[in-house]
C-alpha cells in the first residue's frame, strides 16, 4: 500500500481561492507542470526560490508514492522584453550585445542554471523541453485556434481575439480581473499595433528584419508568442487536462491567464485542475533590483561576494531558509536572518548525527507515532514547511535531551525516531548533511578561522608584517579574506 492512500493532502488552487483536497485525476499519478527559465542571463534568486518550492512538492509526491512526470520547460525563444508582444527578443538581444548566436545564449545560461540548481540539491525533472524544439505543435494550436474562430491573423501575425473567447469563456478567472476593467485601465492604441484590442495577446509574430530567431508558417517567418509555448509542451507531455501548474506568483496575469485561454480554445476544456503560485523575494525589506544594488546572485551566497553577505553560506543553509517560509509567502532575505538559519540548520544536522551515539533505556519520554503523524499534517496542509521544521525541533529537543541524560528512549523507538526524521530532512526537504556534502569543508573552515585569529591578534601586536603574510599566503592557495565592520570573513576562489 502507498503512504498516499493514507493521507488526505490539501493544496491552495488559485482558480478555487481555497484550500482544496487533492485528488489526482489518474489514481496514484500525477501530472505537474512549472514555467522553467528564460534563458538570457543567470539564473536570479527568485527563480531559485519558485524552483526550490516546487523541488520539496515534487519530492513529497514521490515520498508519498505517486507516480509523478513532472514536466519544467526552458524558454529559449518568444519571450520579448517586458513580457509584451512588441519589442527585442530577450535572448537575441543578450546575443547582439554579446555578439554571439542566439544557441550560445541559450547554452550558456542553460548551463548556469542547471549547475545552480544542482548546487542546492534540487531534484531533475521528468522531462525539460524546450520552446524551439516544439515549434511546429505551437504551429498547429494556432491553427486550431483560427478554425475556432478565436484568433486572426493580420499582416503575417496572429492575435488571439480575447473579447470574442470572453463572449463564451471567463477571460481572468484565474487573476481574478474583470475584462470590462481591463479595457477601462488600457490606454488607447497608439495606431502602430495590428491588434484589434489592446488585450488580444500574440500566437505568432512576423519577424522584422533584422529578428535572428526565426521560423517559417503558413503566416510568415516568424516566432511563437511566449505564452503558447507553455500550452503547446504541458499538453503535449500531460494531456490536454492534467492535475498541477505552478509557477511564480508573477506569472498568473497574463502568462497563466493566456495559457487557460488558448487551452480552452484549442482543446475546448480546462486545462488544469490546481494552479500553484509561489510567493515573491525581498531583500532587506525592498524589492530586490539590480538598478538599485539591491541583490544577490545564487552564486554570492557560496562565495560570500556581497556587501549584503558578512560570510559564505552552505547551499543547504540557504535552501533551509528558504523552506523555512511557506512557498506562498513573501520571504526577505537578511544576513542576519541567513546567520539565524545557519544555527538552527547546524543544531538539526548535530542532532541527526549524535542518534548513532544515542543510549537506548527501557521507556520512551517522546510519542513518536504522534510525531510522525504532526510531520505529515504539516506537509498534507498546503506544504507546510515551517510547521514541519518547527516539529522537527521539538525532535532535535528530545534529542538533546536524551543525549544530556535527562531521558530516555528504547531502542524501537529510536530506530523509527531517525528512519522518520532523516527522511524528512533528506528526502523530502532536500537539505544535506554538511558532513558529507561538503568534503572537509568544515575542517577547512576551522583552520582558516584559526589563521584569522592569529592574524587579528598579530595586527593588535602591530605585527603587520605577520598579519600581511597571512593574508597573503592564504590567498595564493585560493583563501580570500574580506576585513568587514564585522570582523574578518573569507571565501574561497
Amino acid at each position: 500500500m502507498q503512504l498516499y492512500q493514507n493521507q488526505e493532502l490539501k493544496i491552495y488552487n488559485s482558480l478555487t481561492g481555497k484550500k482544496d483536497v487533492f485528488k489526482p485525476i489518474s489514481e496514484g499519478h500525477i501530472g505537474m507542470y512549472v514555467c522553467g527559465p528564460t534563458v538570457y542571463s543567470n539564473v536570479h534568486l527568485g527563480n531559485v526560490r519558485t524552483f526550490m518550492s516546487f523541488d520539496m512538492i515534487f519530492r513529497y509526491f514521490k515520498h508519498l508514492g505517486f507516480k509523478i512526470r513532472y514536466v519544467r520547460n526552458i524558454t529559449d525563444a518568444g519571450h520579448l522584453e517586458n513580457d509584451a508582444d512588441d519589442g527585442e527578443d530577450r535572448i537575441a538581444k543578450k546575443a547582439r550585445l554579446e555578439q554571439i548566436e542566439p544557441m550560445e545564449v541559450v547554452q550558456m545560461y542553460t548551463v548556469d542554471f542547471h549547475n545552480t540548481l544542482n548546487a542546492f540539491n534540487f531534484l531533475h525533472p521528468s522531462i525539460e523541453p524546450t520552446a524551439t524544439g516544439h515549434i511546429i505543435e505551437q504551429i498547429e494550436i494556432i491553427k486550431t485556434i483560427i478554425d475556432k474562430g478565436l484568433a486572426y491573423q493580420i499582416n503575417g501575425s496572429v492575435y488571439f481575439d480575447v473579447l470574442k473567447y470572453n463572449e463564451t469563456h471567463n477571460y481572468g478567472k484565474l487573476s481574478g480581473r474583470n475584462i470590462e476593467d481591463l479595457i477601462h485601465n488600457t490606454r488607447a492604441l497608439d495606431g502602430q499595433s495590428d491588434k484589434k484590442n489592446p488585450q488580444d495577446f500574440a500566437l505568432w509574430k512576423k519577424a522584422e528584419p533584422q529578428h535572428i530567431m526565426r521560423w517559417p508558417s503558413p503566416w510568415s517567418d516568424g516566432f511563437p508568442g511566449w505564452h503558447l509555448e507553455c500550452t503547446a509542451m504541458s499538453t503535449k507531455y500531460l494531456g490536454e487536462h492534467f492535475d498541477i501548474h505552478g509557477g511564480g506568483m508573477d506569472l498568473k496575469f497574463p502568462h497563466h491567464e493566456c495559457e487557460i485561454a488558448q487551452a480552452e480554445a484549442s482543446n475546448g476544456q480546462s486545462p488544469v485542475n490546481v494552479w500553484m503560485h509561489a510567493n515573491m523575494l525581498t531583500l532587506n525589506g525592498q524589492k530586490m533590483a539590480k538598478s538599485t544594488g539591491n541583490y544577490i546572485l545564487p552564486n554570492d551566497f557560496f562565495t560570500g561576494e556581497s556587501k549584503h553577505l558578512s560570510k559564505p553560506f552552505n547551499a543547504s543553509v540557504v535552501r533551509f531558509f528558504m523552506l523555512q517560509a511557506h512557498y506562498r509567502s513573501i520571504l526577505d532575505f537578511s544576513n542576519d536572518a541567513l546567520l539565524a538559519s545557519e544555527k538552527g540548520f547546524n543544531k538539526l544536522i548535530e542532532a541527526i548525527n549524535d542518534l548513532a551515539k544515542l543510549p537506548v533505556g527501557n521507556t520512551t519520554d517522546f510519542d513518536v507515532k504522534s510525531w510522525n503523524n504532526n510531520c505529515y499534517n504539516a506537509m498534507n496542509d498546503d506544504f507546510n514547511t515551517p510547521i514541519l521544521i518547527a516539529e522537527l525541533f521539538s525532535a532535535v529537543k528530545f534529542i538533546n535531551q536524551v543525549k544530556n541524560g535527562k531521558t530516555s528512549i528504547t531502542k524501537e523507538d529510536l530506530t523509527t525516531l531517525s528512519s522518520i526524521i532523516n527522511t524528512f530532512v533528506f528526502d523530502v526537504l532536500g537539505l544535506q548533511n554538511i558532513d558529507s556534502c561538503d568534503d572537509g569543508s568544515d575542517k577547512l573552515s576551522d583552520t582558516v578561522e584559526v589563521l584569522i585569529k592569529l592574524r587579528a591578534e598579530a595586527r593588535a601586536n602591530k605585527d603587520f608584517a605577520l598579519s600581511d603574510k597571512i593574508r597573503d599566503e592564504l590567498l595564493a592557495v585560493g583563501i580570500q579574506l574580506k576585513d568587514g565592520k564585522d570582523g574578518t570573513s573569507f571565501s574561497t576562489n
